[in-house]
């Protein structure tokens, strides 16, 4: 625990005032109060990261009563902690903290001791905050889901795995960790992106523009994949059934695949799953591991100022980032 006494009343905030609305401002607002009882921890805030659409989910789902402060991934110090955290008042943390609360666009903010993980110190805080959503929803596809083992299982080796979307935040992170299971990664992106997920492990890399899915998987058997990872949803997902074995599984982070599922796939047990990841501290304390030890890292897009958070938001929404787009809170004071 740490005292509060010499913390501001109030602290900056992204607000999104009307659910209805896409529209942000930035207002001012009291300090947060955590609750120590349900494990919860103050931060001082260096750097958050919006995620693509997070302006239009206030819209689609019910949070009666929620402060609707934008920005879920963040990277900052501890100020204040349960007594029996193993986070204590200035450790270096980040996470994916959960929509259900008030988010960590502002100067201080609230996350759980289940969330939480030490940040790599081989990361600058702006990278730190590109990570928790991206890595966590990677992570939990690919061990949690996938049904083939943990990430150090041997029937990992010689699977064969496609992604859609590879480029992708969260498709980036796929490859990376995939690859270093010892599995055959196949990763599609446009033209120009390429020779990048090829960087990233991938084996193989398919221009989703021009490669038909269908006549690619039928080209020769070697080609078919025992698991399909889909980044991006509709004709993409639709194309990337064709390309699944026998007894293989497609997974969906955008939309359940078997809305997508074609009527004449012949490919028999075939199995399909749609999943939202959920905040994990512990599965991004494994990640950190990773990028401690330089075998995967994040990509930044661009760092953006709070107050500059119109243009963050609108880079985020053009669809031709590589990589994430991040806020930071720090950056009037020092380097980012």
């Amino acid at each position: 625990m740490s005292s509060t006494k010499s913390l501001p009343s109030t602290v900056r905030a992204l607000l999104q005032a009307d659910p209805k609305s896409t529209n942000v401002t930035l207002v001012e607002r009291p300090l947060p109060s955590p609750n120590l009882e349900k494990g919860e921890h103050l931060m001082r805030v260096y750097a958050v990261s919006p995620c693509a659409g997070e302006l239009t989910w206030a819209g689609m789902v019910d949070t009666p009563g929620k402060e609707i402060i934008t920005c879920d991934d963040v990277a900052g110090v501890v100020v204040t902690a349960p007594e029996n955290s193993p986070f204590q008042a200035g450790d270096e943390v980040y996470a994916r903290t959960s929509y259900w609360r008030a988010g960590c666009a502002r100067d201080y903010a609230i996350a759980t001791t289940e969330e939480l993980a030490r940040r790599p110190q081989n990361l600058s805080w702006a990278e730190s905050a590109a990570t928790a959503l991206s890595a966590e929803t990677a992570w939990q596809a690919l061990f949690k889901h996938a049904g083939i083992g943990k990430f150090d299982s041997p029937n990992w080796k010689g699977k064969r795995i496609l992604v859609t979307g590879a480029s992708g935040c969260v498709g980036m992170w796929i490859v990376q960790i995939a690859s270093l299971t010892g599995a055959e990664v196949v990763g599609t992106s446009g033209p120009s992106n390429v020779d990048f997920i090829q960087s990233l492990g991938a084996k193989e890399a398919l221009n989703y523009r021009t490669c038909n899915f269908k006549e690619w998987a039928e080209e020769k058997v070697e080609n078919k994949v025992d698991l399909v990872i889909d980044c991006v949803g509709g004709k993409s997902l639709e194309g990337a059934w064709w390309c699944v074995r026998d007894n293989g599984l497609v997974i969906g982070i955008r939309e359940p695949p078997e809305a997508k599922r074609p009527e004449s796939l012949t490919a028999s047990n075939v199995k399909d799953l749609f999943f939202i990841m959920e905040p994990s501290g512990a599965d991004l304390a494994e990640v950190t591991k990773l990028i401690e030890q330089g075998k995967c890292r994040p990509i930044v897009d661009s760092v953006w100022p709070l107050e500059h958070f119109q243009y963050g938001y609108q880079r985020v929404e053009s669809g031709t980032t590589r990589g994430k787009v991040v806020f930071d809170l720090m950056m009037n004071t020092r380097k980012v």
